[in-house]
């Protein structure tokens, strides 16, 4: 009796060993190399986005809308359509704006560090993220959010905590100043796709 309960002890555990793993990785801990790795795996995202920003001093948030292509290597093309019309184009260079002509302007009030930050934020680069602020993860694969609080001198004068949130891959990001002022950035029709379009490419070769 006592050898057959053994063994069935042994084969229960055996049972329990299998079942766990096969269980699939948004059962398991979800880690920031593991979000890394899920957000890198789309060399394009397209989709549309509004961003909110609430000040202080306004009962109601200024609201912009528009599209955007975030594209690995390369930047991201962030096209406003409301309350005005105005591409920019983001790179690790700094911040460029489309003229009528097709032609590209570098805006003076663009820097490379806040050019950084801005395509970290969006593609959820979180070794560059981790370059300036303290990161907590929590959720898994299909649901995820990312407490981001400060941990240099500098972003600590702007920021008291950021959060991003997604799945496959970035849906949200809230920024929340020091003075009390935040915003609220929502993208929308996410999808990811393998290359750029003939446009795209030839705006981030001009």
């Amino acid at each position: 009796m006592t050898t057959t309960r053994h063994f069935l002890h042994h084969l229960l555990r055996l049972v329990a060993l299998a079942l766990c793993m096969q269980l699939p990785a948004t059962g398991l801990a979800f880690e920031l190399d593991q979000l890394r790795s899920t957000l890198t795996a789309a060399p394009v995202v397209r989709g549309t986005f509004v961003q909110e920003k609430h000040l202080r001093a306004l009962p109601q948030p200024l609201v912009s809308r528009g599209t955007f292509v975030l594209a690995a290597g390369y930047g991201v093309l962030w096209q406003l359509r409301s309350p005005l019309q105005q591409t920019l184009r983001i790179t690790t260079q700094g911040i460029a704006r489309e003229q009528a002509d097709g032609t590209w302007l570098n805006s003076p009030q663009g820097n490379s560090r806040e050019s950084h930050m801005f395509l970290a934020l969006l593609s959820g680069d979180t070794v560059g993220l981790a370059e300036n602020f303290d990161l907590r993860l929590e959720g898994n694969a299909d649901d995820w959010r990312l407490h981001m609080a400060p941990n240099s001198a500098i972003v600590r004068q702007i920021f008291t905590e950021i959060e991003i949130r997604g799945g496959a891959l970035v849906r949200r990001i809230e920024l929340r100043e020091t003075q009390g002022d935040s915003t609220v950035l929502r993208m929308d029709d996410v999808q990811a796709f393998s290359t750029l379009n003939s446009d795209e490419l030839r705006a981030f070769a001009n």
